[in-house]
């Protein structure tokens, strides 16, 4: 039940959306400025791929291990210390120069981001009543769409002019600022309050329990493409098409309008049409499997044509991770909002981490039709395993619990 009447119960979201708008800031300053990095340091596609890699591990186990703190200790604390080892690891980079050095620091990275997902989840849940909950939370992820659509425009000029390295500087200075802004928002009346400590668990995702798996296989494939374009992109586009670092500072910001759109689009839909329905979860997710293909044609279409691909590909992998969270918040219990975030986000990023590496051996060879049909087929796997885990009814409670509640 919401806390608040009007305009005020979309501040907390609010705010969260700056904070996915800082993490991908944060992740997406390395990707951007990929091809001067990479020239500058001499890594490998594949080293970078093997970097990236790194983080998708350490992303892929924080989120459900964030979920479950920040259900138990509150969102408050929970995101003040997440965002303090993000921001910190991500100014780290400044003085990086070999494989081992990024690797280290997108592992911290990634531990840190791993809360910001579960934290928008959790503070749409708290702060929405239940028919604008899909709107929230849609908000509050849109900051990962609108990180992308101007990390280009602001990253790309400061490289250009002080070195790539002030840019990971100034993402510092944007974390240090959100911090400040949440301790100020993140309390009553906007958000609710913690209940005693003596009335929580601890509860720990179980991959016996189905209801996980279908959170996990629709998130985590059918989102994949999302994952392809972010990191996979700027480097497609400077090899195949030669586009330049200063190119790449005034396009990039085309497809994540994809991004963006998509989240308000399939939010609104997983608001007014599937409403924690499982047979209209399912009409969609076949839905999206078939508008999902375009994409594999990406290797074969010219500059303005890939750059409408990718804007597709990402408003697409949107409608799986929308769709998959609103099933999500209706299959568990509400005091377990954040840690169901947190199965849906560490799953996209265990996919990542399995694939990334292979796509990068793929960019330095120049398979790039290996990268995007299998970027195009990976979400259908995601709608298989929904088919199947879905054929009978899901109410079984199969949590693994640390703690007594009195």
């Amino acid at each position: 039940m919401s806390l608040n009447k009007g305009w005020r119960v979309w501040l907390a979201p609010g705010v969260m959306m700056l904070c996915t708008l800082l993490a991908y800031i944060d992740r997406q300053t390395l990707a951007v400025l990929s091809p001067t990095i990479l020239a500058d340091t001499g890594l490998s596609a594949e080293a970078y791929a093997k970097a990236l890699t790194a983080f998708s591990v350490a992303y892929m186990i924080a989120n459900p291990l964030w979920g479950s703190v920040l259900d138990y200790v509150g969102l408050r604390l929970g995101m003040l210390v997440a965002v303090s080892i993000w921001t910190i690891a991500s100014v780290s980079h400044a003085w990086l120069a070999g494989f081992l050095g990024f690797a280290v620091a997108r592992t911290i990275l990634g531990i840190g981001e791993g809360a910001a997902f579960p934290g928008g989840f959790r503070t749409a849940m708290e702060a929405l009543p239940a028919g604008k909950q899909s709107r929230g939370m849609a908000l509050a992820y849109s900051g990962a769409s609108l990180g992308n659509i101007i990390t280009p425009l602001i990253v790309t000029p400061i490289a250009l002019w002080f070195g790539w390295r002030a840019a990971f500087l100034i993402t510092g200075a944007i974390g240090a600022a959100w911090l400040a802004l949440w301790w100020k928002v993140a309390r009553p009346p906007l958000l609710m309050p913690a209940p005693p400590r003596s009335k929580l668990k601890f509860i720990f995702p179980s991959l016996f329990d189905r209801r996980a798996w279908m959170v996990m296989c629709t998130f985590g494939l059918g989102g994949f493409g999302l994952g392809v374009v972010l990191y996979m992109s700027p480097l497609f586009l400077n090899r195949a098409l030669g586009f330049t670092q200063a190119d790449l500072g005034r396009i990039l910001w085309i497809p994540s309008l994809g991004y963006e759109a998509g989240y308000f689009f399939w939010g609104w839909v997983a608001d007014r049409y599937v409403k924690g329905d499982t047979g209209r979860a399912t009409r969609v997710f076949l839905l999206l499997t078939l508008l999902a293909l375009p994409p594999a044609l990406v290797p074969f279409a010219g500059r303005w044509a890939v750059l409408a691909l990718f804007f597709w590909a990402m408003f697409i992998a949107d409608g799986f991770i929308m769709t998959a969270m609103r099933m999500g918040g209706a299959l568990f219990p509400p005091d377990r909002m954040a840690m169901v975030a947190g199965l849906g986000s560490g799953s996209w990023s265990a996919v990542l981490a399995a694939l990334l590496p292979q796509y990068g051996r793929w960019v330095d060879t120049q398979n790039y039709v290996a990268i995007f049909l299998s970027m195009s087929l990976v979400p259908a796997l995601g709608t298989v395993c929904w088919l199947i885990l879905s054929r009978r009814k899901v109410a079984e409670p199969m949590l693994a619990v640390a703690g007594t509640a009195e």
